[in-house]
């Protein structure tokens, strides 16, 4: 890491991210990827999404582009009954066991998110990780600080995705010896 750049960092902290992401939900079919271990437990499918949208709105907002979510129509092929600007934030129980969708549309819409990251960052320059972004908070929110909340937020979330895979297999008595972060 010796000669990176800030902004190099965030790349390899987000990549370390989505490079999880098919391995988090390889094996995984429908119903591992909606199984909740409480009936108010966020399921595995249900954190990626999550995470891949939290990214895709935060990065967005940094160079005014539109959701990969709306603009790729992954909100059209998730079918998902939420709402089109929805990204899981104060969703009921009952609103994230509506979750359902395959490992190949979650893995396929994480590879847009962060092919549009990486277009984003490739625009930044050190100088931009000061300019601020939002004034509602004391201190007012950074280009830097809001990327380090996106890194440690789908970082956790993949965390928990990975955790939940490791869960699923024991109940089942499948386990398939893949730990990752856990």
């Amino acid at each position: 890491m010796v000669g990176m750049s800030s902004i190099d960092i965030i790349r390899d902290g987000l990549g370390r991210v989505h490079e999880l992401v098919p391995a988090v939900l390889e094996g995984m079919d429908a119903a591992d990827l909606t199984w909740r271990p409480d009936p108010d437990s966020n399921p595995m499918g249900w954190l990626v999404w999550h995470l891949c949208r939290v990214e895709d709105g935060h990065v967005s907002e940094l160079d005014g582009s539109e959701h990969v979510w709306t603009a790729g129509g992954w909100q059209s092929r998730f079918g998902l009954p939420y709402p089109p600007d929805s990204g899981g934030f104060g969703q009921t129980s009952e609103q994230v066991g509506q979750f359902d969708v395959g490992s190949e549309l979650l893995i396929g819409y994480a590879d847009a998110v962060a092919e549009q990251t990486g277009r984003v960052l490739d625009g930044l320059a050190e100088a931009d990780l000061e300019r601020i972004i939002d004034r509602r908070w004391d201190p007012p929110v950074t280009v830097a600080a809001r990327l380090v909340s996106v890194v440690l937020d789908t970082a956790q979330h993949i965390g928990q995705a990975a955790y939940l895979k490791g869960l699923r297999e024991r109940a089942k008595g499948t386990e398939s010896g893949w730990h990752g972060y856990v």
